[in-house]
């Protein structure tokens, strides 16, 4: 039984208010949190009052604080949706209640408060919580996400499953504003709409992706916030217009500085004259005149006052903007509106990184950080705002390959002004921040959308321009249909710059770009580059960059080696391999051993793995001499070498950080094959080592790979099977 101290002391915490805490900095010590370590499931939350709700609001911030320093991660987005997660997770009922999240960047307080508290430190870290959602993780996590704009579809598809098996269960998606941008939202709305399907869809709207939104939807929710106004609902479930106060520290005031002034306070003065006029012509009184309006009323206004309102248009019953960071009055409107029958729009504003002030100044630096260097307790307890940004790393010469894009595209722009570069809404993290701002009228950030951004660039190549589509190589996944049609079978002169390319470390199988190989090859007129190392990445950049017809070079996420950049350097002849290194057989002739000749075909940032392990292998293999070649192209192949090679009945080992099937490795084999059968000639013995046929866990890069047997001792292993 419960004391009565305990009683009284939860009725006192019940009736104090507790304004919205603010951090300047990341404690390095597990903070005290009463409420939350008594949260180990959604039900715990309805147990709690409202003032309780926001007390647990600042726990839950402080403590993502902590454990993001201890784990790196995303960091603003979850900051954002504290309230928001807290406010879903009280009204209803999951798992039984389906809660979808968009690209799940943002789900960190979803899995603490789904009774994963304890291990949120090991989150993106080897046999720990993964970055995202998970199906396997979790019965509160109803769809896998990572990449974006699929929260609605995968929702709808819950909703009428369950809607044919009878349940009564709500379902609501979660949806960012930069996710809506991606074209599959939209089609998920409108066909949520003809199936007439009981959805909620819950508009996280921060004016952000990664970077700060863009393009007409961007502006268009610009308008519906700047209005002061919003539709309410009132507790019978009907519309209500009500003035919507909007906070003078509200970060988008700062992006639209015209409304920083003495008339913040009057919401009629966001309302054009002829709006105004229009509502006294039809005996609609002035909005000044009331707070809130009868429902005929009110629907008559929101008509008149958002005529434009994209989510009206198509059908749904939309709601706010509301305060995201208001856990009252969340609860509330997700009270009565999950009440409702049919497609529902909640439309919520956000602020990235709400709560840590140095994040809601700069959300795009503070959109990941990485750990934070560990210090003595006994020291201090927190770390200076200085150093919580993201963690440099150590002084090195070796450059990042999204670096060394960035360097490419600024020098061939600056002597070439064909060159057009897109991005679907990754300019930082593909290294193009400084193209932007020297070429801004080359440049093209098409928001999260990158189906549009190949055939954009398809649309562009007709007029004789340059298109580069800077994209990782699991996002470019999803224009593959426009990759086929809109540019390769036009023969359409537009090169791909695709980062991420193989195992991605942290973000695990998600983002992980090992398809890019099987998915290109196939397809033809395409040009597919793999460099080694920075100079290779940057003369394979330029190389394609002059080819007639479609490219693509892949190269991978984070450093180089440290290679020296030769910019002088004349281009590749496309499809030819170079030796890298030769190791040549040691043991003394007439041994009884039989010498043996093995070709080492490595792609991309292999070769020097291909390299030690050989070395490695020929200390205990002295009769056998090693050929490591750097492939550099995996379409066209190095058709010569590989004759050369099956002429000498060479053994061969392929080596790529790519799925095997489908790969590289696929590709030589399938052209020994055939070569092998049409001059009657022996097959050679083939090894092929990749990535398995499984999805890799999350993990550092280097647990990864040697997860797949693709660090030096994994290969050493594999080739000794064709050795001994």
């Amino acid at each position: 039984m419960k004391s009565v101290s305990q009683d009284m002391s939860k009725t006192k915490i019940a009736n104090q208010k507790y304004p919205l805490k603010t951090f300047d900095t990341i404690p390095m010590l597990k903070p005290h949190t009463p409420l939350l370590d008594g949260v180990d499931s959604p039900a715990d939350l309805k147990k709690m009052s409202t003032a309780q709700l926001q007390q647990l609001a600042d726990e839950l911030r402080e403590f993502l604080l902590y454990t993001t320093g201890v784990s790196g991660g995303h960091f603003g987005s979850n900051l954002g949706v504290v309230e928001l997660t807290i406010a879903l997770h009280y009204v209803f009922n999951s798992p039984k209640d389906q809660i979808v999240w968009d690209v799940g960047h943002q789900a960190y307080p979803h899995k603490i408060l789904t009774g994963r508290r304890d291990k949120l430190t090991t989150i993106r870290s080897q046999h720990g919580l993964t970055a995202f959602p998970e199906r396997h993780e979790s019965e509160y996590d109803t769809f896998g996400v990572g990449h974006s704009s699929t929260a609605i579809s995968a929702g709808l598809g819950m909703s009428l499953a369950m809607r044919y098996l009878g349940k009564r269960d709500k379902v609501v998606s979660i949806v960012g504003d930069g996710a809506m941008t991606g074209g599959m939202a939209f089609e998920a709305m409108n066909d949520a709409v003809q199936q007439n399907a009981d959805l909620i869809v819950v508009l996280n709207d921060n004016d952000m992706s990664i970077s700060q939104a863009t393009g007409g939807f961007s502006k268009h929710l610009a308008t519906l916030w700047q209005r002061g106004l919003a539709v309410d609902i009132d507790k019978n479930g009907d519309a209500i217009f009500t003035k919507r106060v909007i906070s003078s520290e509200d970060r988008r005031i700062r992006h639209y500085l015209h409304m920083a002034n003495e008339a913040l306070d009057d919401w009629t003065s966001r309302l054009p004259n002829k709006i105004v006029e229009k509502l006294a012509e039809k005996g609609i009184p002035k909005p000044s005149q009331l707070e809130t309006l009868p429902e005929k009323i009110a629907n008559k206004l929101i008509d008149e006052v958002f005529p434009e309102n994209l989510f009206k248009a198509i059908g749904f019953q939309y709601f706010g903007p509301f305060d995201g960071h208001d856990v009252a009055k969340l609860t509330q409107v997700f009270e009565r509106v999950k009440q409702l029958k049919g497609a529902v729009l909640v439309h919520v504003h956000t602020v990235k990184g709400k709560g840590f002030l140095p994040a809601e100044c700069d959300p795009i630096t503070y959109h990941a950080i990485t750990k934070l260097k560990k210090i003595n307790p006994a020291q201090e307890k927190s770390v200076p705002v200085d150093s919580q940004k993201p963690v440099a790393t150590v002084a090195t010469p070796a450059k990042k390959y999204s670096q060394v894009f960035g360097e490419f595209i600024c020098d061939k722009a600056a002597t070439d002004k064909q060159l057009m570069a897109i991005t679907p809404a990754m300019a930082e993290g593909s290294g193009m921040t400084e193209f932007a701002k020297r070429f801004a009228s080359q440049f093209f950030d098409v928001a999260i959308a990158e189906q549009h951004a190949v055939t954009l660039a398809g649309g562009m190549a007709t007029q004789g321009v340059k298109p580069i589509v800077a994209i990782y190589s699991t996002f470019l996944q999803r224009g593959y249909d426009q990759l086929i049609h809109d540019v390769a079978l036009q023969n359409l002169n537009v090169m791909f710059a695709i980062d991420r390319a193989g195992l991605v470390g942290e973000d695990g199988a998600t983002h992980a770009g090992v398809f890019d190989i099987a998915f290109m090859r196939t397809v033809p007129n395409m040009v597919i580059a793999c460099p080694k190392d920075e100079n290779e990445c940057y003369n394979l950049l330029n190389t394609c960059y002059e080819h007639i017809g479609p490219s693509a070079v892949r190269y991978p996420r984070g450093n180089g080696i440290g290679a020296e950049i030769d910019k002088n350097q004349a281009m590749y002849p496309i499809g030819k391999a170079a030796l890298e290194q030769t190791i040549e057989a040691t043991a003394a002739e007439g041994t009884s051993n039989v010498a043996k000749k093995v070709a080492v075909l490595a792609f991309g940032t292999m070769v020097k793995t291909a390299v030690t392990a050989c070395q490695n292998l020929a200390e205990t293999y002295p009769t056998t001499t090693f050929f490591v070649y750097n492939m550099r192209f995996v379409k066209p192949l190095d058709s010569e070498l590989l004759d050369t090679l099956l002429a000498q009945n060479c053994s061969i080992v392929t080596l790529e950080e790519h799925q095997v099937m489908g790969g590289a490795g696929s590709a030589v084999n399938e052209y020994l094959v055939a070569q092998a059968a049409k001059t009657s000639q022996t097959l050679p013995t083939l090894l092929n080592i990749g990535i398995p046929d499984k999805y890799i866990a999350h993990g550092s890069p280097e647990q990864q790979l040697a997860d797949c047997e693709l660090d030096v001792a994994g290969v050493v292993k594999q080739m000794q099977t064709i050795l001994s």
